[in-house]
């Protein structure tokens, strides 16, 4: 008998995460062997459990995705990490697998999408949903950010996304279970390195980059 690929499921929402497993165990291939909520416990979980692959979203409170992903390839190169998010721009894509994640496809995506593409990354290849990188038709403003937003840390690209959608520095702080200093002074440098000062400011830079929709 095969051995099953073990896998975590990292959401922060316990109903999705109750989705992914009913999902998963239809078959007799995959098993889920545990579950965690944010960043931090899955960093403990993986390296407790030593799962095959982590299949996780990206926007939990706590550290968040992509500092979860950098933290945990930090400590195993050879880590596979599925990303399964709502986050269909290319922006998200690039970011999640410069952090180090093998594959990255949508929550909208249909159900044998996340079996092939945990199949896949199980095999050693990398696997990006059909239709998420494309070819870079947009407007000249987003060239001009793009190199700033590229090298943004990934605690800067959270607090600039949560940002640019209008939440307060007081919402974003709980949220990622930051200080509001802490907070406060990731969004002054988010500002002066876009060389901005309104939240509207950011919200048209975040619209050029298609991360609104």
């Amino acid at each position: 008998m095969t051995e099953k690929i073990k896998i975590i499921l990292v959401d922060d929402h316990a109903v999705v995460r109750a989705g992914f497993r009913m999902l998963l165990s239809t078959g007799d291939s995959i098993e889920v062997i545990s579950e965690a909520a944010k960043g931090e416990e899955a960093i403990g979980q993986y390296l407790n459990l030593k799962p095959d692959i982590l299949v996780m979203d990206l926007s939990m409170p706590g550290i968040g995705g992509l500092d979860t992903i950098r933290r945990i390839v930090q400590r195993d190169s050879n880590a596979r990490i599925l990303v399964f998010s709502v986050h269909h721009q290319a922006v998200y894509v690039n970011r999640a697998l410069n952090a180090g994640a093998k594959g990255y496809i949508t929550k909208n995506s249909a159900p044998e999408i996340l079996t092939e593409a945990l199949f896949a990354i199980m095999q050693g290849q990398n696997y990006i949903e059909q239709g998420l990188i494309k070819t870079n038709n947009s407007p000249s403003s987003q060239s001009d950010y793009h190199a700033i937003i590229v090298d943004f840390s990934p605690r800067e690209f959270d607090v600039f996304r949560m940002l640019s959608q209008g939440k307060s520095v007081h919402k974003i702080a709980d949220e990622l279970c930051l200080g509001y200093k802490t907070v406060a002074n990731y969004a002054t440098q988010i500002r002066k390195k876009l060389q901005v000062e309104s939240l509207i400011d950011l919200a048209l830079i975040a619209e050029d980059f298609g991360m609104m929709s």
